[in-house]
């Protein structure tokens, strides 16, 4: 006999009940139990733990499914490893799903059968947004930019501080009171998106992009009220404050009358807006979308900067973002900045679409609770880091940047992290 559902647990399940289209069955049940996911997952390799291996939360949500949709799990559950939706299984939902996973996809590129384990996994987060059982810091980083418009809770009257003294800083640098950083300008050609980390905590990366746009003489804008590339609500799983957060960044283009929406360095904040925004909104952009990688490497292309690959002497090497490269197809271009910016460049071991996930997206940098299991997980990126000689690091992502930051201290890697951008900016050649 099932177990009784409480009111939030039914809710839970009528969500799941409603994506029961053929993609989410036939990804629930397509798992052979290989396990290449193991040998794929930094979590597992990290702590050995089984209950990490990406197979096991594939049947984890898989045994809702049998639990509540075939005729054996029905009335012989514990034959098929079907599972209530009781509050063990939602504890180890919340544990394993939110807890030990970055959704970075390198399993699903390693499975044999090509199960979505990403897809299945936000899936299930969705159904614990259904519960209120997302981790407190994750979802006070969703509330914050939902109700403040920027995850950090930065208020606009700081923003427009922070850019007015960056703007001096670059007036200074490039030795021209006419350069800018434009603000709430209409008719521009470019929209330029912001992590809220660099106002906050990292306004060179502002200043490094700022100075590439002068060199390239970019026609662009940063809103004031609407600049935040990031919508954790990806991660979170949940699908209505992505919707919203999506839709302010549409209205805000159409109000500055811009052309093109630029992405900053940002893995997650790539995928969920370029891929997932028109899912959520449920049409198609009226604008171009693209990343800021691929506007700097067609910079360099077309001439419209030069670089001095001297500028950058010491042996860099390159993180790939999951999101960015495995998800959104952005693999050579970075390569292609960095070849053009540095005089010694070295690969990381595996790289590209086989690279390891840092360990910072899924949201965990957002999860207090999962901080020692995070730093554990990323000794894999340590010693790949480490493996290298290189000096600097260099990842077109600021997840990335501050998982590699802490990275950096905990395992002693002795290396500089910088964005492309930053990289590229000391590089510039101005006229």
């Amino acid at each position: 006999m099932r177990a009784k559902l409480s009111e939030k647990q039914q809710k839970a399940l009528n969500l799941f009940d409603s994506k029961l289209n053929g993609k989410f069955i036939t990804h629930l049940n397509s798992c052979v139990h290989c396990g290449l996911c193991g040998e794929s997952c930094h979590y597992y390799l990290a702590t050995k733990d089984e209950r990490f291996m990406p197979a096991r939360k594939v049947d984890l949500v898989g045994s809702i499914y049998r639990r509540y949709h075939t005729f054996a799990g029905r009335f012989l559950p514990k034959l098929v490893g079907a599972r209530d939706l009781n509050d063990e299984t939602i504890e180890e939902m919340v544990d394993v799903l939110f807890g030990a996973c970055t959704m970075c996809g390198r399993c699903s590129v390693h499975c044999s059968i090509g199960v979505d384990v990403p897809f299945l996994v936000r899936t299930a987060r969705s159904m614990l947004v259904e519960m209120d059982l997302v981790p407190k810091g994750l979802q006070s980083t969703v509330d914050a930019a939902i109700n403040t418009g920027n995850n950090m809770g930065i208020p606009r009257d700081e923003f427009v501080d922070t850019l007015e003294w960056l703007e001096e800083d670059l007036q200074m640098e490039v030795e021209d009171d006419n350069a800018e950083i434009p603000r709430d300008q209409k008719g521009k050609k470019i929209m330029y998106t912001l992590n809220p980390r660099e106002p906050k905590f990292f306004p060179l990366s502002i200043s490094a992009m700022a100075k590439i746009y002068y060199a390239a003489k970019e026609s662009w804008t940063i809103s004031t009220n609407t600049y935040d590339v990031t919508n954790y609500s990806y991660y979170s799983g949940d699908n209505e404050g992505a919707r919203e957060l999506t839709d302010r960044l549409c209205k805000e283009m159409k109000h500055l009358g811009t052309e093109t929406l630029v992405l900053a360095e940002c893995g997650h904040g790539s995928r969920a807006i370029r891929w997932e925004g028109p899912n959520w909104i449920e049409k198609k952009y009226p604008f171009t979308v693209i990343t800021v990688i691929e506007v700097i490497a067609d910079y360099i292309r077309s001439g419209r900067i030069k670089l001095d690959p001297s500028k950058n002497t010491q042996l860099i090497t390159l993180h790939d973002p999951c999101n960015l490269v495995r998800a959104g197809g952005i693999v050579e271009e970075q390569r292609f900045i960095l070849k053009n910016a540095v005089e010694n460049f070295i690969e990381m071991t595996p790289n590209r679409e086989n690279n390891y996930c840092c360990g910072g997206g899924g949201g965990q940098l957002a999860m207090s609770e999962y901080n020692e299991r995070r730093v554990d997980s990323g000794r894999i990126k340590a010693d790949q880091i480490r493996a290298t000689g290189a000096k600097i690091v260099a990842t077109p992502c600021h997840n990335c940047i501050d998982q590699l930051m802490g990275l950096n201290i905990d395992y002693k890697l002795g290396v500089e992290i910088n964005t492309i951008g930053e990289i590229v900016a000391n590089a510039l050649v101005l006229d």
